[in-house]
């Protein structure tokens, strides 16, 4: 099983929009895809139509009183499964704090999905805390949708400072370019720039186009629904790029 984490310490930048198309377009793909829905916010949980199990608890998520797999239900499509966003994973932190190798807890979480799944997703909540740095434990490879503007770029740069400091050598981190607008001057400045900066950044970008953004209202990824659309051929393209890194 691949960890794939979907964050960014930034909201609003595409990054629940991004994990529910790239699970999609994974499981479509062949491959056995199960959607962790981390954001108590809960969007890719509502795009996919996944309601809370009453059982999902933090608390006891994190104290191994409750399985992960347990909280485990299908989507409408075929080889993607979800584990439906619950309220109460905004206290994650608390819970975390209280534990032995407490930024190793949902590496530990995830470990009995390794039979069930080829890959998991993570989509998690916007900020730095424990749990991000649970997520860069666990994940194998961490997508960072970033937007041009100069804060977000800076963000790259303490992620990679952090990641090195940690001396995390086989996390593959792949910031790429999301909500992109070449019209504008500053855009085109930024990405310029950042690509020469940073090598290493994935070579798809994601345009600020109305599609993605009317996946909210569709709630369905947009490949399903749209599979012929630019957008569609874009999101397919950053998937490849995704799978030939994993």
């Amino acid at each position: 099983m691949k960890t794939l984490a979907v964050s960014n310490i930034k909201g609003g930048v595409g990054k629940t929009t991004t994990a529910v198309n790239l699970a999609f377009l994974a499981a479509q793909e062949g491959r056995r895809t199960v959607l962790w829905d981390l954001d108590p916010q809960g969007g890719s949980s509502y795009i996919l139509r996944a309601e809370p199990d009453e059982r999902a608890s933090a608390r006891r998520l994190v104290s191994g009183k409750l399985e992960l797999e347990a909280l485990v239900a299908p989507s409408a499509y075929e080889r993607l499964e979800i584990i439906a966003a619950d309220f109460s994973f905004r206290n994650f932190d608390v819970h975390l704090d209280a534990h032995k190798h407490r930024a190793r807890r949902l590496l530990k979480m995830s470990r009995p999905l390794r039979e069930r799944c080829d890959l998991l997703v993570l989509d998690c909540p916007p900020g730095a805390s424990l749990l991000t740095e649970n997520v860069l434990w666990a994940a194998d490879a961490i997508l960072v949708p970033t937007i041009p503007a100069p804060l977000s770029l800076r963000m790259i740069e303490q992620l990679f400072a952090f990641v090195q400091r940690e001396g995390w050598t086989d996390l593959r981190v792949m910031p790429f370019f999301s909500m992109v607008d070449r019209r504008r001057l500053l855009h085109e400045q930024l990405v310029t720039e950042a690509r020469s900066r940073w090598p290493g950044l994935l070579r798809t970008e994601i345009p600020y186009w109305s599609d993605i953004e009317r996946m909210t209202l569709r709630r369905a990824p947009l490949p399903a629904v749209a599979p012929r659309s630019e957008a569609a051929q874009r999101l397919a393209e950053l998937w490849q790029e995704v799978a030939e890194r994993l």
